[in-house]
Parts: structure tokens; C-alpha cells; sequence
């Protein structure tokens, strides 16, 4: 018995279908003779006699004594649109207060506390941004900004790095003329909306999509990726997303999708039952069945792209005083935009408490990180410190990261993490340590005389024991120091005697000093 594949490509027309009957009927009946297959091939021929298909693919088999006749139907071909980088400009929220970082954030902004021994937080965004060719770049700023402003100043205006006909520009929480203008930021969209005349300005009339981003995400992400999936599903928002169990999924806003990506629902960091309402099958992105138990949560990262027109719709027009994106603007634009999800399937952290920040941190010092700076095409950029290399004398060094510049003498450090013009002295023990370094050096002389004088420098002093512990920069620590909690202690609040105690993880602050022979 004979054959005929019929094989429909990409917008292949079809025949007609005959009178009171369904495509999936004409193959009932007798094909007897080559009849239908004739005039399958003669409605083919004649462009009159077609209709439009949606796009898709169809293959059908059917069975005759006839010669078998291959048809063939050149379609037009369609360029795919390619997203252009510099049609794209990224803004770069620099977070609130801070209060889930304290005490580390007492004096500096989010973004700039430091993090992988020599870099600042602000620097991931950034170099994702650089990476990935977008060169218009907007940093909203409000507390404790000057760290932040400085930082990027010296590291992004000029040091190499090109921007070419694109900027870095800070934007400071300011106040203006009217009742509104008299407020500060209100929340991630509110801050937006107070500079969203940047996009009506005439430099910038051709930027088609703008990324919102967080300035306190640890990720390497290619956001060129990220508008072509945008741009491909005509989407007006995407939001990037990644799987999550349930011990962290009241901690970020969670989402609902099908298996197109198209986001049906939208809810910020649910409890309780709304938290159970919130679960989906995640086999649906790909996950095994195992995986998909383990992470039956859908979670924002707080990192979305909006097309220019319909981001100023909704904050000026649509909802002028939703201040959040999360719980406000996006929930609301499910019901009128095509909002989809974007699955991102690499490592990110959400550098939200203190306990996310140390965890991910000293990962960075683990054998085979799951995360790692270095990488010689997209690499992170930082201030460039013009610092000697490390100097290292007699000690024991075990899963570690030791920055540049630093001074360690008959040392142990282990599964640690040692920034930038660090000093420890014989006999220091660091494990499971944080330590952020110091802004200057303090010369031999210098420290000499403040041993002498009964004072303590810069540093970590001979025969001290630390461990489960961030310190914080240009912290004096004494010598015969133990600071290990032994106690198990879970939370405390010590500044006057230079440090607190959150989530188990002491924390010496900035600029402390500890005292000869202190126990915490």
C-alpha cells in the first residue's frame, strides 16, 4: 500500500474544507484513485483557493494505491527582530533604608557594602549592564548615598571603561515644587515616576525598553537575552523568575504561569494561605518531578523590563499613586497587559537579611562555588585601588578568598573571606569569617606606636580567635580576643561595646575596637 506526507511548515495554507465538514474529517471516505490527493495537490496550486492558518507545523500520513506526488510550496521567509542594546536603558534602584542589613548599613547605602572580599553590590548590576552592551544607566539613590555616589564615580567615569554616546547618571532623591514634589521616595515605582521626565527628554526618545534592577542581587545575567525574550513575545512586562521551595517563598513575590510563560497572577511575598494559593506545577519550566516538589513556587527577582510607553502609562496615567512594583503596579497591569515571565536558570541570590548576605558570601570561598567573580568574557568591574599584592608569611590558608594588599603573619584562615588591606597578626585563628578590610594603611611606625601607647590598630591583634563572625571596615581588634558566641546567642544589641549579634552571626562595626582579652 501506497503513501503520502503531506508536511506543513511555518504559515502553510490550507485547503479549503469542503461543506459541513471539520479539516480532521477529509481523511474519512475512500482515497481511492489518488481523487483526494489530486485535488489536495491542485488547491495547493491555485492561490485563490486558500485560507490563513495560524503558525505551527502539521504532518499527516494517509494511505493509497496512487503514485505518490511530493508537493512543495515556497513560504516567505520573515527576519526574526533582533534586539539592539542601545534602544534599552537600565534603572538601578539603590534600595531603602537598609533595615535588613543593619548594622552594616548604618552609614552606607545597600548597594555599597562590600561583598567577595574587594567588590560592592552596586558593582553586579553594573556589569551586567556592561556586559550585556546597555550604556545608559540610571542609579536612584536615597540613604546614606555618599559611599554609593563615590564609589561610583570613581569606578565608572572614566577607568577604561567606554560608554561610548551612553552615561551613568545618579539620580538623588530630591524635593521639587507642588505637595507631591515635597516627599521622598515612597517606594520602587514612586521613585521611578519622580524622574520619569528623564524619558520624555529628547536624548532619549528612541530607548524603546527600560530594565528596572535591584542593587542588591548577587547574578551574572546577560540582559540582552532577557529583552529578546521580551521583545519576541511582544510582551509589554516580562518579569525574570526563578523556581523556589517553600522556606523561602514568602520572601519574594510570587507568580502564577502557564506553560506559555504568560503570567495570570501576581501576589508580594504571601503568607498563609494566600502562600498555598501561590504554588504551580513547575514541571511546566522544566524542572524533573523531584525538582518541581522541592520547588513548587514560581518567584520574582525583582528584575523586569517594561516598553517605555506602557512603564509612563502606568505611572502617570493609570495608577499616578501606586509606589511599589511589586504590590501594586504589577498585580494591576495583569488585567490589561500582556505580562510574561522570563525563566532564568543560573545562580541568583537576593542579598535581603544578613543571614542570605553571610551565606552567600562565604559560598564564594567553597572548593567549586556555585558562583563565581571571574570570568574572563563578562567580568565584574570595581574601583581599581592601585593596591601591592598580598603579603603572606608562615600561614595556613584553607578555602578562602585573601584580597589585595594585605598583611598576614603566622596565621590559620579558614573557609574565610579577607578584604582589601587586611592585618592579622601571629597566632590569629578566622573561620567562617567575613572580614571587609580597611579604607587606608596604617604604616609599621604608626602601629607601633599605638602598641605602645596602649592602643589598638587597625587589624585583628596576635593569639585572637574568631569565628561565625562579619567584620566590618577598619574594625581594632585586640589581642587574645575570642569571639565566637558560645552561648549560641541569637540576637543582641551591644554598640556601645562594638557589635551586635543577629541571626547567631556577630557583628563587629565599623570602625569598633575591641579591647585585649574581650569574650563575646
Amino acid at each position: 500500500m501506497d503513501s503520502c506526507v503531506a508536511i506543513l511548515r511555518t504559515n502553510a495554507h490550507l485547503p479549503r474544507a469542503r461543506e459541513n465538514g471539520f479539516w480532521g474529517d477529509k481523511t474519512r471516505g475512500s482515497l481511492e484513485k489518488g481523487v483526494w490527493i489530486k485535488g489536495f495537490a491542485r488547491s495547493f496550486r491555485n492561490d485563490q483557493k486558500v485560507r490563513n492558518v495560524k503558525p505551527g507545523f502539521a504532518c499527516s500520513v494517509m494511505t493509497s494505491n496512487s503514485v505518490p506526488e511530493t508537493i512543495t510550496r515556497q513560504m516567505p521567509f520573515v527576519e526574526k527582530r533582533r534586539t539592539d542594546p542601545k534602544n534599552a536603558a537600565s534603572v538601578i534602584l539603590g534600595g531603602g533604608a537598609g533595615t535588613h542589613l543593619f548594622p552594616l548599613t548604618s552609614r552606607t547605602a545597600t548597594p555599597a557594602v562590600p561583598v567577595g572580599g574587594c567588590y560592592k553590590l552596586i558593582d553586579i548590576p553594573m556589569s551586567n549592564c556592561i556586559n550585556s552592551g546597555i550604556n545608559k544607566i540610571f542609579i536612584l539613590t536615597q540613604f546614606n548615598s555618599a559611599s554609593l555616589n563615590r564609589h561610583i564615580c570613581r569606578t565608572y567615569h572614566g577607568n577604561g571603561i567606554n560608554f561610548g554616546d551612553g552615561f551613568v547618571e545618579v539620580l538623588a532623591a530630591t524635593q521639587t515644587q507642588g505637595e507631591a514634589g515635597m516627599k521622598w521616595f515612597q517606594g520602587t515605582a514612586d521613585a521611578v515616576r519622580q524622574f520619569i521626565w528623564l524619558f520624555e527628554d529628547a536624548r532619549n526618545k528612541h530607548i524603546e525598553n527600560i530594565l528596572i534592577l535591584s542593587g542588591d542581587h548577587l547574578y551574572r545575567m546577560d540582559y540582552t537575552d532577557f529583552l529578546q525574550n521580551h521583545i519576541d513575545r511582544n510582551a509589554d512586562i516580562t518579569l525574570s523568575c526563578v523556581p523556589v521551595g517553600e522556606s523561602r517563598a514568602s520572601d519574594y513575590g510570587l507568580m502564577k504561569i502557564d506553560s506559555r510563560g504568560h503570567v495570570s497572577q501576581f501576589c508580594e511575598k504571601p503568607k498563609g494561605d494566600n502562600l498555598k494559593a501561590m504554588q504551580v506545577d513547575t514541571t511546566i519550566v522544566g524542572l524533573s518531578r523531584e525538582e518541581a516538589l522541592e520547588n513548587p513556587y514560581v518567584a520574582s527577582m525583582g528584575v523586569y523590563v517594561f516598553k517605555t510607553g506602557v512603564l509612563l502609562e502606568l505611572l502617570t496615567c493609570k495608577y499616578p499613586t501606586a509606589n511599589d512594583f511589586g504590590s501594586e503596579i504589577i498585580p494591576s497591569a495583569l488585567k490589561e497587559h500582556n505580562v510574561q515571565a522570563y525563566l532564568f536558570r543560573d545562580y541568583w541570590e537576593d542579598i535581603g537579611t544578613l543571614k542570605s548576605f553571610y551565606d552567600a558570601n562565604l559560598a564564594l570561598a567553597e572548593e567549586i562555588p556555585k558562583f563565581e567573580f571571574y570570568d574572563p568574557k563578562t567580568p565584574f568591574y570595581t574601583s581599581p585601588r592601585f593596591l601591592p599584592p598580598t603579603k603572606m608569611d608562615n600561614c595556613r590558608i584553607k578555602d578562602a578568598i585573601i584580597s589585595h594588599g594585605c598583611f598576614l603573619r603566622e596565621c590559620m584562615v579558614e573557609h574565610s573571606i579577607v578584604g582589601e588591606r587586611s592585618r592579622l597578626d601571629s597566632g590569629v585563628q578566622l573561620k567562617d569569617t567575613l572580614m571587609m578590610g580597611a579604607d587606608y594603611y596604617q604604616t609599621e611606625p604608626e602601629i607601633a606606636a599605638l602598641l605602645a601607647e596602649g592602643k589598638i590598630p587597625i587589624g585583628i591583634g596576635e593569639n585572637t580567635k574568631i569565628r561565625n563572625c562579619i567584620i566590618d571596615k577598619n574594625a581594632k581588634i585586640g589581642k587574645d580576643v575570642i569571639i565566637m558566641n558560645q552561648d549560641g546567642v541569637q540576637e543582641a544589641s551591644r554598640p556601645e561595646d562594638g557589635f551586635y549579634i543577629r541571626s547567631g552571626i556577630t557583628i563587629i562595626l565599623e570602625k569598633a575596637t575591641i579591647q585585649d582579652g574581650t569574650v563575646i
